[in-house]
């Protein structure tokens, strides 16, 4: 594993991050739910992050404040983006976790994705409950997730999600 150093993202880093976003997701990404979940809607500015490696932006991630239904509290998680010459390097790992350390910190119940199980479970993450939660949009029911920050955050949560300036 390499070791990457992980800081708020500043208004400089963003040029860097929508490129590899667009590298890594394509145009394709604006059609996409969560894309469609945030779009004007700022991220949670303390918990945007950015991975550099030898002095280089090689990832970033976001997290937008949700309401699902009317349960507020929560997080949308995304993009998490890494520079694909890196990947399986740890570079996704360092910013998810001191993400989730970061948001539990700053008092954010629980977080959802659009994601992969498989690389996501490792980090607490479940399904949620089929059809419980949703978005403006199809998604995958195996494929939104959630991990509680706080215990129980996510009991009987359900209804449309939407973001929101935190």
């Amino acid at each position: 594993m390499m070791t990457f150093e992980i800081r708020p993202e500043t208004p400089a880093d963003i040029p860097a991050i929508n490129a590899l976003s667009a590298t890594a997701f394509g145009p394709g990404r604006f059609a996409r739910s969560a894309y469609r979940v945030r779009e004007g809607v700022p991220p949670v500015s303390e918990l945007s992050l950015t991975a550099r490696h030898e002095g280089r932006i090689v990832g970033g991630v976001r997290f937008t404040a949700i309401r699902v239904g009317e349960q507020d509290g929560g997080l949308l998680l995304g993009p998490l983006v890494v520079d694909p010459s890196l990947a399986g390097k740890g570079c996704g790992r360092a910013l998810l976790e001191d993400g989730l350390n970061r948001s539990r910190a700053a008092g954010f119940g629980f977080v959802l994705l659009v994601g992969d199980m498989p690389y996501y479970g490792r980090f607490g993450f479940k399904p949620s409950a089929h059809g419980a939660i949703t978005l403006p949009g199809p998604v995958d029911p195996a494929r939104l997730l959630g991990v509680e920050l706080a215990e129980g955050a996510l009991e009987g949560v359900g209804g449309q999600v939407r973001a929101y300036a935190a």
